[in-house]
């Protein structure tokens, strides 16, 4: 996973950067809370509703997601997060955090992860 300032690389950027490596980028909207940003990687991702929105939940749902990219043939996939600074400084920032490293682990090269500090 990698960590950008807004001031650094802007979202369009980035998504150019992406698309220049042939990869499929995927816009992860900027939360506030911790529902929220689970809400938010739901919607981006296309979880199914009856995942639940907890942690094990998104760590479950981002493993079936590099699941069915590897296995479809799909394009890799870099998801762009914006995380505004008030999340920043919840700790459950680190721990999505660590739960996007997992599934990077997991993907290989199917999947990974930029979070954009706004």
């Amino acid at each position: 996973m990698r960590i950008y300032s807004a001031d650094t690389w802007t979202i369009e950027e980035l998504q150019e950067l992406v698309g220049d490596a042939r990869r499929r980028a995927v816009l992860i909207p900027a939360a506030d809370t911790k529902q929220a940003v689970l809400e938010a990687f739901a919607g981006a991702l296309g979880f199914q509703a009856d995942d639940g929105l907890d942690l094990d939940a998104l760590n479950d749902s981002l493993h079936d997601f590099a699941d069915s990219i590897s296995d479809d043939g799909e394009a890799p996939t870099t998801c762009i997060w914006q995380v505004p600074a008030v999340f920043r400084a919840d700790r459950s920032f680190g721990v999505i955090c660590e739960v996007l490293q997992d599934a990077e682990r997991y993907a290989g090269k199917h999947l990974d992860f930029v979070a954009v500090c706004l």
